[in-house]
């Protein structure tokens, strides 16, 4: 089973009562599914280390509807948009300047007979 990871963002708080935040665009190459996980640890040395650990998994567009625009937000729509320009870029280049080289609508009808 093989996980390809790439970091969104992070967040640390500290320093009596720790909490570490990590958000992680995964690919699971076995299932071929695509998400967001979320790992999350708590450390409270007020309390001989208490510590807690876990990890949430949760769809794309489950992370993007959450509240607040975080940079792990941004970082995940930098990335898709990466990945659509690379796609669409060269079809939307010659769609625009198929319709450069027309006239524009308003010449084509101003040109049109009149009856």
């Amino acid at each position: 089973m093989a996980f390809l990871k790439r970091e969104l963002h992070r967040q640390v708080k500290g320093p009596e009562i720790t909490e570490l935040d990590f958000w992680n665009l995964v690919f699971d190459t076995d299932t071929k599914r695509l998400y967001v996980e979320h790992e999350w640890s708590y450390l409270d040395s007020r309390i001989r280390g208490a510590a807690d650990y876990r990890t949430d998994v949760m769809d794309i567009a489950e992370y993007l509807t959450q509240g607040g625009q975080t940079a792990g937000h941004r970082e995940l729509w930098r990335l898709l948009r990466g990945i659509f320009k690379e796609q669409f870029e060269p079809e939307e280049y010659d769609r625009q300047a198929a319709l450069s080289e027309q006239p524009p609508a308003q010449e084509v009808e101003q040109k049109s007979p009149s009856p």
